[in-house]
C-alpha cells in the first residue's frame, strides 16, 4: 500500500467548505500523519502554530502573537523536530521569540503535516517529541512547452487587534522551468479581551520569497531564497519584546525520480538570522534606568540531506545521511550605561551528523510494518564568557571562571530505534502498535547558560536558570496502540501512548552556591523578589495519554468532526508534575455546505488544569468553553469571500499554555495568567488568476 487516505474531512468539506482546514489521516509510504490543508483557512493567523490545535495530540505554547511554540503529547520546543519544506533552522535568540514554525509563510502555506505519534527515523534527526513539516506553495511544472502564468492575492482583517494581512504570489511554469515570487505584509495592534487590552501584543512583519525550478527527464533542481523582516512585536509572557528579527533563508534541492524503483534527493540549506530585543521599547520600562536591558543575538544555520529510497515488490528501503550545524551569539547591554555588558552565549555551537536506515515492508495483504535505525553524533562547544556582573560581584566571577575553565567540548552518541506494525482486520478497521527509543541531546541554553537568567528557549516560567555542561542526553522509550475505523459515513482514529523518559532535562533547585548568592544580591540591589535559581539537570519522567480525531457525514450537506486530547506528564523521581502540560480538551465542529455557500459552528472545550509543577511555580487554571462561527461564499471561480466570529460570547478565559504576564499593564497583574483573546470578527477575500 503506497498511499491510503482515510478521509477525516468527508465530501462535505469540499473546495468551497467553510472549514478552517481539511484534516486527513494520510498513510504515505506507511507514514501515519495528520495533514492540515490550508487551502480553506478563512482567517490568516499571524501565528501559524495555532493551526496545530486542529491535529490530535498537538497544541501551542503561546508567548506572543508571533511566538507560538509547538507542543505535542506533552513535549514542546526543541523536542519536536520542525522543518520548513524539509529544511531546518534554529531560532535567532535564546528565548525562542522566533520558533522555527514562525518562518512558515502565511498566505502561501500549503499544508502543515504532523507525524502522528512515533516519527519515522527518516523524517528528522531528533524527534523525541514528534515531527512537523510546513509545506509552502511553490508552483508546479506543466505538461506543455508553453509558459502558463497564474497567481493569487489574499487579504484578511480581524477586529480583536486591528490585524491586517496581505499576500501576493505569482507563478510561471512550463514542463522544464518554473518560477515563483511572493510577498507578504502583516501587522496588528494590542489584542483585546473582555477586561481590557493585552499589552504588548502588537506586531509587524514582512516576508519576500523567490524561487526557480528546472526539470529534465527524471532530474529536477529547485532553489529558493527568502528574506524575513519582523519589526516591533510583543511577547508579554517573556521578559523582553522583539525589536527586530531579520534574516536570509536559502535552500537548494536536487531530485532524481524513477517511479516505482528509485528516488534520490540531495539538499543544502542555511539561514543567517539577527535579532534585537528589549525590556523598554514596547512595554513600560523599568523605573530605574540601570535595569534597562537590550539583547542582541544571532544564529547561523547550515545543513544538508542526502536521502535515497529503493522500491521492491514488498515495500522499500530508505537510507541517508544528514547534518545540521547552528552557531549562536547573545550579548546583553544597557543603553543607559555604556560600561554594562554580559556575554550571554559566545559562539555556542551545536552540530548534529546523522545516518539512518528504514524498511517499509508489506508482509501480507493484512500486515505491514516499519523498522528504523538512526545514529546521531551531537557535538557541542562554546567560547569563554564575561560580563560586568562578573567583574564586580564575586559570585558572578565564580560562575564565569568555573564556566571558562570547564571542558565545554561535549559529544553525545545517540541511537534511535523504531518498530511499528499495522493489521488490516477488515475493509473498515485496522489496528496499530508502535515501539521506539528516541533520544535528544541538550540545547545550547541547557548546557551553556552560565549566569542565572531567563534565556530558556521560551519556557516562560519566570525562573532564572543556569546550564549544566555535563548533562546526559534524554532517552525516551515509547509505546503506543491505536485503531483506525472508516466507512462511507464515519471515521474514528484513537491512540493511547506511554513514554518513559530517562535523563529528562528539567530545571531543579540549584545547588550551586554562587548562583544562589548572585540572585540574592541582585534582589537586594534592585528591590526584586526573584526566587532561588534553578539549574538544568537530568531527572526521570513519564508521559502518557490518549488522543483521537473523528468525523461523521450526517447527510449530503451536514457533517460533524472533532478531536479529543488527554496527556499527563509526571516526574518519576519525585512527586511533581511536568511543566506546561496542556489540560484535557476537545473540539466539535458542525458543518453545512450547499453549493458555493458554507457555514459552520465550532465548540472548543478545555478542562481545568490542576496537575501543575511545583518546581516551576506553575499556577492552576480553570476550564472554559468557546463558540466560533464562520461562513464562506465562492462568489466566482476566482473570488472567494469568508467571514466569521471567534469567541462569540466574549468569554474571559485563561489558556494554560498562554504563559504569565511579564509586562506592567493596568488590566492584567504581573505574573497573572495572560487572558485569551476576546470576540474577534474577521473577514477574508482571496482572488486567484
Amino acid at each position: 500500500m503506497q498511499r491510503t487516505v482515510l478521509a477525516l474531512a468527508l465530501s462535505a468539506l469540499s473546495a468551497h467548505s467553510l472549514a478552517d482546514h481539511i484534516e486527513e489521516l494520510v498513510v504515505t509510504a506507511n507514514h501515519d500523519t495528520r495533514t492540515i490543508d490550508i487551502s480553506d483557512e478563512l482567517v490568516i493567523s499571524a501565528d501559524v502554530a495555532q493551526l496545530l490545535k486542529k491535529a490530535p495530540g498537538a497544541n501551542v505554547n503561546s508567548n506572543g502573537p508571533l511566538t507560538g511554540i509547538p507542543q505535542y503529547r506533552g513535549m514542546y520546543g526543541g523536542r519536536i523536530a520542525t522543518s520548513l519544506d524539509g529544511t531546518q533552522l534554529a531560532p535567532s535568540g535564546p528565548n525562542w521569540m522566533d520558533p522555527p514554525l514562525s518562518y512558515a509563510r502565511n498566505g502561501l502555506l500549503q499544508s502543515l503535516e504532523v507525524y502522528r505519534g512515533i516519527a519515522p527515523v527518516s523524517v528528522a534527526q531528533e524527534s523525541i517529541g514528534g515531527a512537523i513539516d510546513a509545506r509552502t506553495e511553490r508552483g508546479d511544472f506543466t505538461a506543455s512547452g508553453e509558459f502558463s502564468v497564474d497567481g493569487k492575492i489574499i487579504a484578511s482583517a480581524q477586529s480583536v487587534n486591528g490585524g491586517q494581512h496581505l499576500t501576493g504570489a505569482l507563478f510561471a511554469a512550463n514542463r522544464d522551468h518554473k518560477f515563483n515570487a511572493a510577498a507578504m505584509v502583516e501587522s496588528g495592534d494590542d489584542a483585546e479581551f473582555s477586561g481590557g487590552d493585552i499589552t504588548p501584543t502588537e506586531y509587524e512583519r514582512e516576508r519576500y520569497d523567490i524561487g526557480y525550478g528546472f526539470k529534465s527527464g527524471n532530474h529536477s533542481v529547485q532553489v529558493n531564497y527568502g528574506y524575513n523582516d519582523t519589526g516591533d512585536a510583543g511577547t508579554p509572557a517573556l521578559p523582553m519584546d522583539i525589536e527586530y528579527i531579520e534574516g536570509d533563508l536559502a535552500d537548494l534541492t536536487y531530485r532524481f525520480e524513477l517511479p516505482g524503483e528509485l528516488e534520490v534527493s540531495a539538499a543544502v540549506f542555511g539561514s543567517d538570522l539577527e535579532h534585537g530585543m528589549t525590556n523598554y521599547h514596547l512595554r513600560q520600562a523599568p523605573a530605574s534606568g540601570m535595569l534597562w536591558r537590550r539583547n542582541i543575538a544571532d544564529s547561523e544555520n547550515r545543513g544538508f540531506k542526502l536521502h535515497s529510497t529503493m522500491y521492491d515488490d514488498q515495500g522499500h528501503w530508505s537510507f541517508g545521511l544528514d547534518g545540521f550545524s547552528a552557531n549562536h551569539n547573545s550579548n546583553i547591554d544597557n543603553p543607559n550605561a555604556a560600561m554594562f555588558f554580559v556575554v550571554n552565549f559566545n559562539d555556542a555551537e551545536r552540530d548534529v551528523l546523522g545516518a539512518f536506515l528504514e524498511r517499509q515492508l508489506e508482509l501480507s495483504d493484512t500486515w505491514r510494518t516499519e523498522l528504523g535505525l538512526r545514529y546521531n553524533a551531537v557535538s557541542m562547544d562554546a567560547d569563554t564568557v564575561d560580563g560586568t556582573p562578573a567583574q564586580m560581584m564575586p559570585p558572578a566571577a565564580a560562575l564565569r571562571d568555573a564556566f571558562n575553565n570547564a571542558d565545554r567540548d561535549q559529544t553525545d552518541h545517540n541511537v534511535d530505534l523504531v518498530a511499528k506494525a499495522w493489521y488490516e482486520a477488515s475493509n473498515t478497521t485496522s489496528w496499530y502498535a508502535g515501539l521506539a527509543q528516541k533520544t535528544r541531546s541538550p540545547s545550547y541554553q541547557e548546557r551553556y547558560l552560565w549566569l542565572p537568567l531567563e534565556a530558556t528557549a521560551g519556557l516562560a516560567d519566570g525562573n532564572t536558570y543556569t546550564g549544566n555542561i555535563e548533562l546526559d542526553p534524554e532517552v525516551s522509550r515509547q509505546i503506543e496502540f491505536g485503531m483506525d475505523f472508516s466507512n462511507t459515513r464515519f471515521t474514528l482514529a484513537p491512540r493511547i501512548f506511554y513514554s518513559q523518559v530517562d535523563d529528562y532535562i528539567q530545571g531543579t533547585t540549584s545547588e550551586i552556591a554562587p548562583a544562589t548568592m548572585f540572585v540574592q544580591m541582585m534582589n537586594m540591589m534592585n528591590g526584586t523578589t526573584n526566587p532561588a535559581p534553578l539549574q538544568f539537570n537530568n531527572v526521570d519522567a513519564v508521559i502518557y495519554g490518549f488522543d483521537m480525531d473523528w468525523a461523521w457525514q450526517l447527510s449530503d450537506q451536514w457533517s460533524m468532526s472533532g478531536i479529543v486530547n488527554y496527556v499527563r506528564g509526571k516526574r518519576d523521581d519525585i512527586e511533581d508534575e511536568l511543566y506546561r502540560i496542556a489540560p484535557a480538551n476537545t473540539s466539535i465542529r458542525l458543518n453545512y455546505v450547499n453549493g458555493s455557500w458554507a457555514f459552520g459552528a465550532e465548540g472548543v472545550f478545555y478542562s481545568a488544569q490542576n496537575q501543575v509543577s511545583e518546581t516551576n511555580r506553575e499556577q492552576e487554571t480553570a476550564g472554559y468553553g468557546l463558540l466560533n462561527l464562520s461562513a464562506s461564499w465562492q462568489m466566482t471561480s476566482a473570488v472567494e469571500l469568508a467571514a466569521g466570529v471567534d469567541n462569540v460570547f466574549d468569554k474571559e478565559y485563561r489558556d494554560h499554555l498562554g504563559g504569565y504576564n511579564r509586562a506592567r499593564n493596568p488590566d492584567i497583574g504581573m505574573r497573572e495568567r495572560i487572558p485569551g483573546y476576546g470576540t474577534n470578527v474577521f473577514a477574508r477575500v482571496s482572488y486567484s488568476f
